[in-house]
């Protein structure tokens, strides 16, 4: 496999724009999507999410799977679907059980360090092939100019849901593991990496056309353990990624990184950078926009307030960045309590916008 960025990568590539974005050029209207543009907001994904029963149901039924994919881009015609799955699954194919209850989000079964040495990636990718199928439906089902995103979850924030059961204010149980034993915690992270590039390889061979890195708890992280265990784990993600499938694109979302995100973009490889909502704009455009693309950044609590309070936001993001290399995103995923004539208007107040 030598084509760039999957199967989905046809003649047609060029006519995609956020691939035109990923690959360099800048964009005005930018192209845009929202993470989690697949969700509870909108009622015909309730409906499917009931059909489905459970969560890890609906993302291991390719036909739901594809379903939900496809509801937010014939509705709003997004730039972008993003495969509907979630970050745990590898853990999941990694034999660790994992379950979503309602109102609570995952919980896992808390790994100990001591029983690290246990866990092996073989046969992630097969595990997970239901997904995989998922990929390629979307990817027949899409509109030829629609680019699809696949996606995994960042070794560092996966390996603190594996740690510590579940989502905590600060995922200190995690913190203190790295710090406390770093061998043994890094050897988690490194079957984490193999995992991560397996997985991302076969999403791209499938159809995705580009991949995100979502890095949800990269912002809890001091200065060195953030090199340690954000900047270099993605590094080696990256480099793994292309071996196999050379010019593959790929987005990195480190949350909450902040100045920190400077040095992500100029030593992990990645073409773009997903920013949340706290990063100053100008920062943004003079210290990481020179160097790759930028993606987002939009707070979500603006789509859930509507009316000016979107206007506004929008606004000041393509003035300060639409010069340059920008996908236009939320700062983090929309909201359960977000309307979908709000989205409606974000997406009209980008695609009207005029230099």
């Amino acid at each position: 496999m030598t084509e760039r960025g999957g199967s989905g990568q046809g003649p047609t590539a060029p006519e995609r724009k956020l691939l035109k974005v990923l690959a360099g050029e800048a964009i005005f209207p930018p192209p845009i999507w929202v993470m989690r543009q697949a969700g509870r907001y909108l009622p015909e994904y309730r409906a499917t999410r009931a059909e489905a029963g459970g969560f890890l149901d609906l993302c291991y039924t390719p036909r739901l799977a594809t379903e939900v994919t496809l509801q937010p881009i014939r509705r709003y015609g997004f730039d972008a679907a993003i495969l509907f799955s979630d970050i745990l699954v590898i853990p999941d194919a990694l034999g660790r059980k994992v379950s979503f209850l309602e109102g609570e989000g995952p919980v896992l079964e808390p790994l100990p360090l001591g029983e690290v040495e246990r866990l092996s990636g073989e046969g992630v990718v097969d595990r997970l092939a239901p997904v995989l199928e998922a990929v390629a439906s979307i990817r027949a089902a899409l509109p030829r100019e629609t680019t699809l995103l696949g996606f995994c979850g960042a070794p560092w924030t996966v390996a603190t849901y594996m740690i510590a059961g579940r989502g905590t204010p600060d995922q200190g149980p995690a913190r203190r593991a790295a710090l406390g034993d770093p061998e043994r915690f890094g050897r988690l992270i490194d079957v984490l990496v193999t995992a991560s590039i397996d997985y991302l390889i076969a999403q791209l061979r499938a159809g995705a056309d580009a991949v995100q890195i979502f890095d949800t708890w990269a912002g809890v992280l001091d200065e060195a353990s953030f090199e340690r265990w954000v900047i270099e784990p993605t590094k080696r993600i990256v480099a793994g990624i292309r071996a196999a499938v050379p010019g593959a694109r790929v987005i990195g979302f480190p949350k909450g990184a902040q100045a920190s995100l400077v040095r992500f973009a100029a030593e992990t490889g990645v073409d773009a950078v997903g920013m949340d909502w706290t990063m100053p704009l100008g920062f943004a455009r003079d210290a990481i926009q020179p160097k790759v693309a930028v993606q987002g950044n939009l707070d979500p609590m603006r789509v859930v307030t509507g009316g000016r309070a979107i206007d506004e936001g929008v606004d000041r993001i393509l003035e300060t960045l639409g010069q340059g290399r920008l996908i236009f995103n939320l700062g983090h995923g929309i909201t359960p309590d977000a309307d979908p004539a709000h989205v409606a208007r974000l997406v009209d107040r980008v695609r009207a916008a005029r230099r």
